[in-house]
């Protein structure tokens, strides 16, 4: 009964060994309850194998720090600790793992401050009793880590997410975490004030002013990503103006062959039967034209160019080159969301060389500009590969990259300058130029980081 009684007389005073005891069982469910938070807030698929060695591995690196780092330290030590290992273990972007860090620790500071005001109103516990008082310590622990809990029930159940809170686009991106910085700081020193006059104003006024800041900047937020996703969806019907575009000239192109199918082989078989082998040539060639015209056309599809923005780019240029008489063939025989470059930097490089092949190939009898993407397995690079015919065989492949230097009068001369610095600022990528009789050829090879 002693026993007992000694038990319940330290659990009911102020016991610093055993609140830093119980610090450490605590840390376990309260990583498992914000990670819970975050992969449901953001839509984050994780095997349990990962979920249990992030816990672990976290909870046992909190409480290290609890006992070798003094705070202020051991704190700022956990706070850059957090998102570190939630890009690790979940694969997610820095932006992402920033808000899985920042957005369970406001809701749990919230429901801290709501609780405090609570337990000092109605059961007459100041805030250092909790805080020191272990028994008063676990149940308020609980509560939290319960309503917590609720919170990500209610968001699992319907399936409520913020999935699309980041883009590719790199300024939305920036406005983004330039206004959760803003609206962090500001409900921080909401929080911080009311927290300094928790004793003094009313439960009311505090969950008012609380919660009404953080409906503006959740309000706030949710307009942003309605923006993006408008903006998405605007780039999303481009592409497929341009994918139509490209499956009706296919289809008139298909429905022409079909309704001059019989004409065309009576026109061969007539050749044939006059034995006319130099006509029979000249013919086939025509029309071998013409094949390779709805070969390139059906290679011109988001299967193949499965990045929307290198597919809208070469399919800009593609039509800019066939109108003005130029054979453009394209070949892709990669994953091209799998490029090991910045997907920007990937089309600026590409844009200007297509660019510059257009312009060379117009002043040459015979058009052509033929464009490959391909895995080169055997030496690990991947490979951009742009021909082109050419007029002027006297090109310096080395001055064409100065600043200011072009060959047609007018121009700027910064496209392949742009180019080399896009190289020197990667330490992967190598551009190789040559040319021969019949082509000039830019070959751009990027190696895996």
């Amino acid at each position: 009964m002693e026993i007992l009684q000694n038990i319940w007389t330290a659990l009911t005073s102020e016991n610093e060994l055993i609140v830093n005891i119980q610090g450490i069982p605590l840390s376990f469910i309260e990583i498992y309850v914000f990670m819970l938070l975050f992969t449901t807030l953001f839509n984050v698929s994780s095997s349990k194998k990962t979920q249990i060695l992030y816990v672990t591995t976290f909870s046992l690196l909190t409480t290290l720090s609890r006992v070798f780092i003094p705070d202020p330290y051991g704190t700022f030590f956990n706070i850059i600790l957090c998102p570190i290992l939630i890009m690790t273990f979940f694969k997610i972007n820095f932006l992402k793992s920033i808000f899985s860090e920042i957005i369970p620790i406001s809701i749990s500071t919230i429901i801290d401050l709501i609780l405090f005001k609570l337990f000092s109103t109605f059961l007459n516990i100041t805030n250092d009793n909790i805080l020191n008082i272990p028994i008063y310590r676990i149940i308020f622990s609980f509560i939290e880590y319960f309503i917590i809990f609720v919170i990500y029930s209610i968001l699992k159940h319907f399936n409520i997410n913020l999935a699309s809170l980041t883009g590719k686009n790199k300024k939305y991106n920036v406005t983004l975490t330039v206004s959760c910085i803003l609206g962090i700081i500001a409900i921080c020193s909401q929080m911080y004030i009311c927290a300094y006059y928790i004793n003094y104003l009313p439960i009311q006024i505090i969950i008012i002013s609380i919660t009404s800041l953080l409906a503006y900047f959740i309000i706030s937020f949710y307009s942003l990503i309605s923006t993006n996703n408008l903006n998405i969806v605007k780039q999303n019907l481009e592409e497929t103006k341009l994918m139509n575009k490209t499956l009706t000239i296919l289809n008139d192109k298909i429905r022409a062959f079909r309704h001059d199918f019989n004409n065309i082989i009576q026109a061969l078989g007539g050749y044939i039967q006059a034995k006319d082998i130099e006509g029979l040539e000249k013919y086939y060639s025509q029309l071998l034209k013409d094949c390779k015209e709805v070969t390139n056309l059906s290679g011109l599809n988001p299967d193949s160019i499965n990045n929307p923005a290198i597919y809208s780019l070469i399919a800009s240029k593609y039509y800019l080159a066939t109108n003005q008489g130029i054979e453009f063939n394209i070949d892709i025989f990669m994953d091209l969301n799998s490029i090991d470059m910045k997907i920007y930097e990937f089309c600026r490089i590409l844009g200007i060389l297509l660019d510059n092949a257009i312009q060379a190939t117009q002043e040459c009898d015979q058009k052509q500009i033929n464009i490959t993407i391909r895995k080169d397995t055997r030496n690990k690079r991947q490979l951009l590969i742009i021909e082109n015919t050419y007029k002027d065989k006297q090109i310096d492949t080395e001055k064409i990259y100065e600043k200011g230097y072009s060959t047609k009068e007018g121009n700027t001369g910064l496209g392949l300058w742009e180019v080399r610095q896009i190289l020197c600022k990667n330490t992967n990528l190598n551009l190789f130029t040559s040319k021969n009789d019949t082509y000039f050829k830019q070959q751009l090879e990027i190696y895996k980081i």
